[in-house]
């Protein structure tokens, strides 16, 4: 394009009977305003088309992306047409390097800012989504982003050094020095942070869910940095760092589709034959009228010290604990009832005293 430019010029030049000055300046204001039309029309087609097609999306961050870059875009399309423009004055050729530096310098740090603002509206996004969902406190994800954007202004302020021909060997041991020094020195706290990471990007468990950790069990309440806070059953609350939580191994009952249940009926052993046979068939008569419970088997499984055990299996079709425990009360009301039609009794530890004269 500079080219083009300049042999436009130089034909403008000839044909007005221009000095050097003076198409030079032309040149300059020609090439300036080419770019500052580029950045228009840049802008213009993010403002209508761009933003008109991210509107046809299912989510709203590609709106806020487009919103928040197109002023910059266009920022930086003039300042890279001043640049050019500046750049083919003669007169300013002792200051060359100087305005190559200022305008690179600022190209930088306008990128840098587009890149921060991205960040910003991804996990604003990420942050209403979280809060909307329950799974991921929003302090995680605050600190992920001002993580993000820390890396972002590092590698900038390395760009800025390579353009000022700044050695960065220094920079760069003095970085790693400096890093292996933070991190011994918070070496528990960061692996806790990125346990927090690991936990939000894998999804172990969930705001809600309710999880089994060693003999802890309880429902999960807040996901935070550095610990998780779990509801237990008894009652009080539970702080446990996320370290902990992802090097040993725990149970997630809210991930569960179906609940085996097995439990044991004792009969009393002198019950006759025939009643015996009939009591599987009244257990899975009882288990069948129960909407939430799917029968699986029931077998006389073992002769007890005082006892005939039936085992008896059945799969719940819902992973809440409570939906279970009426499930099963009214299992055990239902076997109550039909033992009792049929005089089967249940077996209880009893003696037997023989008296002999």
């Amino acid at each position: 394009m500079n080219v083009v430019i300049f042999a436009l010029a130089e034909l403008l030049r000839d044909y007005l009977n221009l000095g050097q000055l003076e198409s030079e300046v032309i040149t300059a204001v020609v090439t300036f305003t080419i770019a500052l039309i580029i950045g228009w029309i840049v802008y213009l087609a993010f403002k209508r088309y761009l933003s008109r097609w991210a509107k046809n999306t299912k989510t709203t961050i590609d709106d806020e992306i487009l919103r928040n870059i197109r002023t910059p875009v266009l920022l930086f399309a003039i300042l890279l047409g001043l640049h050019y423009a500046l750049d083919s004055l003669t007169f300013l050729s002792p200051y060359s390097e100087t305005i190559a530096v200022t305008f690179t310098v600022s190209q930088i740090l306008i990128v840098t800012f587009i890149i921060t603002r991205i960040i910003n509206v991804v996990t604003s996004w990420l942050a209403q989504r979280a809060r909307r969902e329950r799974r991921v406190s929003e302090h995680l994800l605050f600190v992920l982003r001002q993580i993000i954007k820390g890396i972002a202004l590092v590698f900038a302020f390395l760009a800025i050094l390579v353009v000022f021909n700044i050695d960065l060997s220094g920079v760069v041991v003095g970085l790693g020095v400096g890093g292996i020094a933070i991190a011994l020195a918070l070496q528990n706290v960061l692996s806790d942070v990125f346990s927090a990471f690991s936990i939000y990007f894998d999804r172990p468990f969930e705001v809600g869910d309710f999880i089994v950790v060693g003999n802890y069990s309880g429902t999960v309440r807040k996901i935070g940095i550095k610990s998780t806070r779990l509801q237990l059953l008894q009652g009080e609350e539970l702080v446990i760092s996320n370290r902990e939580l992802t090097t040993t191994s725990l149970r997630n009952f809210r991930k569960l589709k179906r609940r085996r249940i097995e439990f044991r009926i004792r009969v009393a052993v002198d019950t006759p034959s025939q009643k015996l046979k009939r009591v599987p068939d009244l257990i899975e008569s009882v288990i069948q009228k129960i909407e939430l419970a799917e029968f699986e088997r029931a077998h006389l499984k073992e002769f007890g010290d005082f006892s005939l055990n039936f085992e008896v299996v059945y799969y719940m079709k819902t992973s809440d604990y409570n939906e279970y425990m009426d499930t099963q009360q009214k299992i055990n009301f239902g076997i109550i009832e039909a033992f009792r039609e049929e005089d089967v009794r249940l077996s209880f530890l009893t003696t037997k005293i023989f008296l002999q004269e």
